[in-house]
């Protein structure tokens, strides 16, 4: 199967041309590029409007193998933390490019099965799948995924933006997707054929396939007094950190406030490991960590929790130089413990 062949295997009759149309698109997979429209109305967002753009990339080995994931749990993901991006950015999905970089050993149907899971999520968040570029690859499999978005115009929202005195808030609890990752690996070396009930196969479905908070980050935008935000990748700590460095203050966490998974506690005390590792440091979540006005933080807690999602208030701003602290509960009063400034970093040595 040629490489125009195995495009349209994996792509003709996912999307119909009426469906992109109303994303803005005039030109879909097919041509030498796609042709988008840049003033086509765009349902929910208010015009003017600015277009975002994010990409990221996925290696076999690095984010992925055989272990833990399967082929459409890779091509969901691949999408999903680009639709993250946008999210955490308060604005709205539109359009995707997607590049595979495809080893001889990954047949044709192994990457039909890649795109079932990436046009899975498309589907879910409303993006139009509109091109990219297949190339082969010397020996793993690397999918790179562009996404646009679209914000209102000035509206978007960025780390840099916090202001003492700010609450630190979170739109969802942290470090389910590391101990899924952890649970898949532990089984693989044991040689276990089955999950262990129902808590760790959530965890794995943390793990395998995020749900970026795009609902989440358009109510913060909304509401206008959310002042900053990020998506958590990378780790809570790392993420924290970001927005401390961009909007040069100090962010305190409290730990009584973290929301702690049920299933990801029992499994780290199964496992002898301190949950606060994962939830700090483990990443690729995909919740929202902002800073909010404080006198509208408990008001913003409720309007989402009517609308059935989760939001909590896990910390403070303060003015001061950069820098994440943890405010734990002894026996002797507060302790204030500084974070170190890591998460996941590709270039560590």
């Amino acid at each position: 199967m040629d490489e125009f062949a195995s495009i349209r295997h994996w792509t003709s009759g996912r999307q119909s041309d009426s469906w992109q149309r109303e994303r803005g698109v005039r030109l879909g997979i097919g041509d030498d590029a796609a042709l988008v429209d840049p003033a086509a109305p765009i349902a929910g967002v208010a015009s003017p409007y600015e277009y975002i753009m994010a990409m990221d990339t996925m290696v076999e080995t690095v984010h992925f193998n055989e272990v833990t994931m399967s082929c459409e749990d890779i091509g969901y993901k691949a999408l999903a933390s680009n639709v993250s991006d946008i999210a955490a950015m308060g604005g709205v999905p539109l359009q995707a490019l997607v590049s595979v970089s495809v080893p001889r050993q990954v047949g044709p149907e192994q990457m039909r099965r890649l795109y079932d899971g990436l046009y899975a999520c498309a589907e879910q968040y409303g993006v139009a799948v509109i091109g990219g570029d297949t190339t082969s690859s010397p020996q793993h499999l690397v999918v790179a995924v562009t996404v646009t978005g679209a914000v209102e115009a000035g509206k978007a929202l960025r780390r840099s933006g916090a202001k003492p005195g700010d609450a630190v808030v979170l739109t969802g609890p942290v470090g389910k997707s590391a101990a899924g990752l952890h649970f898949l690996l532990a089984q693989h070396k044991r040689g276990a054929d089955r999950l262990a009930g129902e808590s760790a196969a959530q965890l794995v479905r943390a793990h395998r396939r995020p749900s970026p908070s795009v609902r989440a980050g358009r109510l913060l935008l909304a509401r206008g007094t959310c002042h900053s935000l990020n998506d958590v990748s990378d780790g809570l700590a790392s993420e924290a950190w970001e927005i401390a460095e961009a909007s040069g203050l100090a962010v305190s966490l409290f730990e009584r406030q973290l929301p702690r998974s049920g299933s990801m506690a029992a499994y780290a005390g199964a496992a002898g490991i301190d949950p606060l590792e994962w939830m700090l440091y483990g990443g690729e979540d995909y919740v929202l960590l902002g800073t909010i006005k404080y006198g509208d933080a408990a008001a913003t807690q409720a309007a989402f929790h009517a609308e059935g999602l989760p939001f909590y208030i896990i910390g403070e701003t303060s003015a001061g130089e950069p820098a994440v602290e943890l405010i734990r509960a002894t026996d002797r009063g507060e302790l204030r413990q500084p974070l170190a400034k890591r998460g996941y970093n590709h270039f560590e040595q």
